[in-house]
């Protein structure tokens, strides 16, 4: 007898549904996209447990007949293509024709679809793939409902994670299929609540404005770029020059609508914040790239989340000269960057009094008796170099001032918070404000007191007096991305927000301090648990003694 043999037809759709369906988020991107391609203008998507209960999509696409409703479940049926030619001109959303027989294999998936101007429409009932029952039913357009995701493949299900986490991923996949799509209307219901009401939309601009609120889309510069008549062509919004996060979660790359994934893009981009972007930051990007479907392969990964392209090269070297125009007129119009130092200001006053001495070793966290008589100089615009009788200490003022704030938030010593007079209204995103308010309570501890506002906006009452003219979107979105991460290895969730909070309101590199506030930021700094290193590790000060420099001089 042989050792290899063919496996039978319900193995073979479990395996495939396995590259195809990974969660229940999976699967609603695969309805929504076949929505898409039915012309729809309307796209309501319903959820109960995270998608493991049901999910349902509807539309008012063209739907289908009696004929097509059968056949679409069956294995590599599809309308989208029919030779090998048109693979490499894909111009619809699905075309493997793999994904509604994947999602009936391991679901119980119902389809209630019908022509428009038709008498009567079909129901199509499946469970394990295995049709149940075929029927007439009264419909125009399409809907799918699909229960009990991974019934028959409890090795499958057990893999999945809570219900929020599962919803999180549903939310993020209902995002981007909005934000591609903005000429069609997305209403998302979990539990039987609205979730997500994105009515149609003028423009990309628009729709990033019902997702994440004019605040948002007023830091963000808009590129448009076109080469060879409609060849390439680029919109994108990214962050001007003073709107840079401590995450990537606001990174987004569309290529002929398609949410995907690509490194080479995504450098092209931060090439273009080259000299401009500050170390451990990001920049927001929604790139949204036109691009000959005959120069490009999206058959490629089994989720369609990777492309090939057919001259790369040329692709990144297009994306990077639009962004990099567009960023280098925002900067013409700002005062210069960091990394660009203005007229440096010294500051030599009571040179004579050396005998206010710093400590040999600042490495070592000894006490640094700092006092205002004591002489200091700008090197650029980020560092300080402070002299006494033991040597030079060098210090990043950015970092000093992370590490003060870092301490504060944790400990609330002298944080000082305080009631706003007029409370402050955020607009998140969908996920960051569903995050946030599971989370308040965290939030408080590190004095910043929020209310549910409603309609994906927070209401904050009070403040830490460090924070009141911070940017607070920014801050929220940072805590709700930190949240999401979840804890890490070397510090606890509390912690991390702490530090990226710290790190939003802490002396940015072109903000020159004065005499008096020099001398209370390197106070402040040696009082601090651990004066030597910014939350992220960066060390805030480096100190040389007299021998070291006798040895860079070669005096020793």
């Amino acid at each position: 007898m042989p050792d290899i043999k063919v496996l039978p037809v319900d193995l073979r759709n479990k395996i495939a549904a396995g590259e195809v369906v990974e969660r229940p988020a999976s699967v609603v991107k695969e309805l929504i996209e076949n929505a898409i391609d039915a012309k729809s203008t309307e796209i309501n998507i319903e959820i109960l447990y995270g998608g493991k209960r049901l999910i349902r999509v509807s539309d008012n696409g063209t739907g289908m007949g009696e004929e097509d409703a059968r056949l679409c479940f069956e294995r590599h049926a599809t309308s989208k293509i029919s030779s090998d030619a048109d693979l490499f001109n894909i111009r619809t959303m699905g075309f493997r024709g793999e994904a509604l027989p994947s999602i009936a294999s391991v679901s119980r998936i119902r389809l209630i679809t019908g022509l428009k101007g038709a008498e009567a429409g079909i129901s199509v009932e499946i469970a394990g793939g295995v049709i149940k029952e075929i029927k007439a039913s009264p419909f125009s357009g399409t809907s799918i409902e699909v229960k009990d995701l991974f019934f028959n493949t409890p090795a499958r299900k057990k893999f999945l994670k809570t219900n929020s986490t599962e919803l999180f991923h549903i939310i993020d996949t209902v995002t981007k299929e909005a934000l591609s799509h903005y000429e069609i209307g997305f209403r998302l219901l979990t539990e039987n609540q609205e979730t997500m009401i994105f009515p149609k939309a003028s423009g990309p601009r628009e729709r990033l404005m019902q997702v994440y609120g004019d605040e948002f889309v007023n830091g963000l510069i808009e590129v448009h770029k076109e080469e060879g008549k409609g060849i390439m062509k680029l919109s994108a919004f990214v962050s001007d020059i003073g709107n840079f996060r401590n995450s990537k979660a606001h990174q987004f790359i569309f290529i002929n609508r398609r949410p995907i994934k690509d490194a080479s893009l995504s450098h092209a981009i931060y090439k273009a914040y080259e000299r401009i972007l500050p170390k451990d930051k990001h920049p927001v990007f929604f790139l949204f790239l036109e691009l000959d479907p005959r120069k490009i392969d999206f058959n490629v990964h089994p989720a369609k989340r990777e492309v090939r392209f057919e001259d790369k090269e040329a692709v990144y070297r297009f994306v990077n000269a639009g962004i990099r125009d567009a960023v280098k007129g925002d900067r013409a119009g700002h005062v210069k960057p960091f990394t660009e130092s203005p007229p440096m200001p010294y500051t030599t006053a009571n040179y004579q009094n050396t005998d206010e001495t710093l400590p040999s070793q600042v490495s070592e966290n000894l006490e640094l008796p700092y006092k205002p008589s004591l002489p200091f100089v700008y090197l650029g615009d980020t560092f300080i170099a402070v002299s006494g009788r033991g040597g030079l200490s060098l210090i990043d003022h950015h970092a000093a001032h992370e590490r003060i704030l870092y301490e504060k938030f944790l400990k609330k010593i002298n944080l000082d918070s305080h009631q706003m007079l007029f409370p402050r209204q955020v607009t998140l995103s969908h996920k960051e404000y569903m995050v946030i308010l599971e989370n308040k309570n965290l939030l408080n501890e590190l004095g910043i007191e929020i209310d549910d506002f409603g309609h994906d906006a927070i209401i904050i009452h009070s403040l830490p007096d460090a924070l009141a003219e911070a940017d607070l979107r920014g801050i929220l979105a940072d805590a709700a991305s930190a949240i999401i991460e979840g804890d890490r290895p070397d510090r606890t969730l509390k912690e991390e927000i702490a530090a990226r909070i710290a790190c939003h309101k802490s002396v940015r590199g072109k903000e020159i301090l004065n005499q008096s506030e020099v001398s209370q930021l390197l106070s402040d700094l040696e009082n601090t648990e651990h004066p030597d290193q910014c939350p992220h590790g960066r060390p805030t000060r480096i100190f040389f003694s007299m021998d070291d420099l006798k040895r860079m001089f070669k005096r020793k």
